[in-house]
C-alpha cells in the first residue's frame, strides 16, 4: 500500500506584498501528478491546509478543486487534518459532500469520522474519535490512522480527560494512542499516526519552528511530544507543521516532517521542498521514496556592496524572491534603489547597511548588522537597553507576538 505525506501547504499565504497562490496551485498540480505517476493509495495531508482562520476565497477553491483530483473520483482516499493555523470548524464544514468523494477532514482531535461505503468500494469499517479505519478498493487488509488535529494545550487536556492541569500532555497522548493502537492496530492491517504538533526525539535539541510560523512549543502551546510515546504498533508518523523535510526518529518507526510545499520565509531559502512516498506492508517496516517538489520560485538571500554589481546580478537572475542586502558608506539612493528595483520584480525585502565609520557607533566600533532576524536584533536592543540579555519567557513571548503581528 502506497500512501503520499504532504503538509502545511498554508494556502493564501503572502511573502510580504507577494501573492503566492499562482505557486500553490503550480505544486498542487505536481502532487497531483506524483500522486498518479507513483500509483498512490492513499494520501495523508497533516494539517496547515490554509495560512489563516479567513483564507481568501480563491485558496479555498483551491483547496477543494485539488483534493477532488486527489481522491481520484472517490476511489483514493484523502485524508487532511487540522493545523494551528486551520479554523477547525472551516476544516470540519465541508464533510458530508465531500465524504462521498472520499475525502475525510478531522477538525479537533476527538472528531469521529463515522462509516460510511461507497461505490468505488471504499469504505470506512470502524472509527472512533481520533482513529478511523478504512478498506480500500485494491487490497484486502484495512489501513488504520490515529488522527491528532491541531489543539492548544488546554483544549487537548480537555479532550484527552485530563484529571488535573499539571498532567503532562505527552503522556495523556501517550495513553490515548496507546489505547486505540492495543483495541485497533495489529499485524493485520497497515497502521499509521497521523498528527501536527511538535515532536522531537528526547534528550536532543529541539528542531527549530519556521520564521514567521505560530509556535506551538511555547507559551500558550502544545508541549514537545516524544518519539518514544508512539505506541510500538505504529509503522509510520506522518507529521505537519516544521516546514523542512526532517526523520525526527526511525523508532518506533519513522517519525516524518515531510515539508512545506514551497518556502514561506527566507530562513527556509535553500531548502529542498519534498513529499513522502510511504510503500507499507502489515508487519513489516515502513519504505520511505522522497520526490523533490520542483514547481515555485525559489527564495534567496543576496548580499553586495556595490550598487552596480547586484542590478547585474538581479537582471540575471530574474526566477527568484530576493531578500537583498547592499552594504554601502552612506544611506542608500533614492536613484539606486529606483535601479533595483526595475532591474528585478521580485524584491521582497530591500535592506541598507551603513558600514562603521571613526564618528559613527564610536563606543561598539561597529554598525547595527540590518540582515540579521528579527529576534536577534531584538535581544541585541533590550541588552543594549537593560545591560542583560531577556530571560526565555520574555523571549518566548516575542516569538509569539511576532507571529501574530506577520498574520
Amino acid at each position: 500500500m502506497k500512501i503520499l505525506h504532504t503538509a502545511d501547504w498554508h494556502l493564501g499565504k503572502r511573502l510580504e506584498r507577494f501573492s503566492r497562490i499562482d505557486e500553490q496551485r503550480e505544486v498542487l498540480e505536481e502532487i497531483c501528478q506524483i500522486a498518479n505517476e507513483q500509483h498512490v493509495d492513499a494520501v495523508l495531508i497533516a494539517g496547515d491546509l490554509f495560512d489563516t482562520f479567513n483564507p481568501p476565497t480563491e485558496a479555498v477553491e483551491l483547496l477543494y478543486k485539488t483534493l477532488k483530483r486527489l481522491s481520484n473520483n472517490g476511489s483514493r482516499p484523502v485524508i487532511a487534518i487540522a493545523g494551528n493555523h486551520d479554523s477547525p470548524e472551516r476544516i470540519d464544514a465541508p464533510d458530508a459532500i465531500a465524504r462521498e468523494c472520499g475525502i475525510f477532514f478531522a477538525g479537533y482531535p476527538d472528531t469521529d469520522l463515522k462509516s460510511i461505503k461507497l461505490d468505488t468500494g471504499l469504505e470506512i469499517l470502524r472509527s472512533e474519535a481520533g482513529f478511523v479505519e478504512l478498506k480500500l478498493p485494491s487490497y484486502s487488509y484495512p489501513l488504520r490512522i490515529l488522527l491528532t488535529p491541531y489543539a492548544n494545550e488546554v483544549r487537548l487536556k480537555t479532550m484527552l480527560s485530563a484529571e488535573n492541569n499539571e498532567d503532562e500532555l505527552r503522556n495523556l497522548l501517550q495513553k490515548r494512542w496507546q489505547d486505540l493502537a492495543n483495541n485497533y492496530c495489529d499485524k493485520e492491517g497497515v497502521n499509521v499516526l497521523m498528527a501536527h504538533l511538535f515532536f522531537m526525539k528526547k534528550g536532543e535539541t529541539p528542531p527549530e519552528e519556521p520564521e514567521d510560523e505560530k509556535p506551538i512549543l511555547h507559551i500558550g502551546g502544545a508541549q514537545a511530544i516524544y518519539s518514544e510515546n508512539i505506541p510500538s504498533q505504529i509503522q509510520y508518523t506522518a507529521l505537519g507543521h516544521l516546514h523542512r523535510y526532517q526523520t525526527i526518529d526511525t523508532q518506533p518507526c519513522p517519525v516524518v516532517y515531510s515539508s512545506s510545499p514551497l518556502s514561506y520565509s527566507f530562513s527556509e531559502a535553500g531548502q529542498i521542498k519534498q513529499v513522502a512516498i510511504v510503500d507499507l506492508t502489515p508487519g513489516l517496516p515502513a519504505a520511505i521514496e522522497k520526490i523533490a517538489l520542483t514547481k515555485g520560485k525559489a527564495l534567496i538571500r543576496k548580499r553586495f556592496e556595490q550598487v552596480d554589481e547586484a542590478v547585474k546580478w538581479l537582471a540575471d537572475n530574474p526566477n527568484y524572491l530576493v531578500e537583498l542586502t547592499i552594504v554601502s558608506d552612506e544611506y542608500l539612493k533614492s536613484e539606486d534603489r529606483k535601479r533595483l528595483e526595475q532591474a528585478h520584480n521580485g524584491i521582497v525585502t530591500l535592506i541598507p547597511e551603513i558600514k562603521s565609520t571613526e564618528n559613527q557607533n564610536e563606543n561598539t566600533g561597529r554598525s547595527i548588522d540590518l540582515s540579521q532576524d528579527m529576534e536577534t536584533l531584538f535581544i541585541q536592543y533590550f541588552k543594549h537597553r537593560k545591560g542583560q540579555e531577556p530571560n526565555d519567557e520574555l523571549l518566548n513571548l516575542f516569538r509569539e507576538l511576532k507571529a501574530e503581528g506577520n498574520e
